[in-house]
């Protein structure tokens, strides 16, 4: 195989297939890869399964999201369960002391943090799989946002929608 095939659709032995990047609009599913090398559309199965993936993709990242919200609110009505201080300054200060209900807001703080970081990753990898500028991997991925928050957005958003 010589250098000129290897530049217009020949398979390069150590890479897999060749991808296509587009940077504009398309409907067109002709060596699309989503996100890997490895997630090649070669037929319409492979783009019917991939489409189904999608949505399920971006489906999951409304569990995320509701998972978070409802540990952020158990997590605010255990904090006020607990014995209030006097000064507020006191208590942020306890915070990373590890005495007492400082220990359980540090908890409450890293839990939520890592609920954040990856709601973040999550977020960029959906606009990764957005930046296909593939119209059917577009519409999955509307169609993820749309049945993951029918079945997972049950609470009021505290987080928009957004790549971060």
């Amino acid at each position: 195989m010589d250098h000129d095939d290897m530049e217009h659709g020949g398979m390069d032995m150590g890479h897999g297939p060749m991808c296509n990047m587009n940077m504009l609009f398309t409907w067109d599913t002709t060596n699309l890869c989503i996100i890997f090398r490895w997630w090649h559309i070669s037929s319409t199965l492979t783009l019917l399964i991939s489409l189904v993936a999608v949505a399920l993709l971006t489906a999951g990242y409304e569990i995320v999201r509701e998972l978070s919200r409802r540990y952020e609110l158990s997590s605010a009505e255990h904090m006020n369960s607990l014995p209030n201080d006097d000064d507020n300054h006191e208590r942020s200060s306890l915070l990373w002391s590890g005495k007492g209900a400082g220990q359980q807001e540090k908890k409450v703080k890293v839990v939520k943090a890592a609920f954040y970081a990856v709601q973040v990753f999550y977020s960029f990898f959906i606009m990764l799989l957005f930046m296909t500028y593939n119209g059917w991997v577009m519409l999955a991925v509307a169609a993820g946002a749309f049945i993951g928050y029918l079945g997972f957005g049950n609470s009021s958003p505290t987080k928009s929608v957004a790549c971060h």
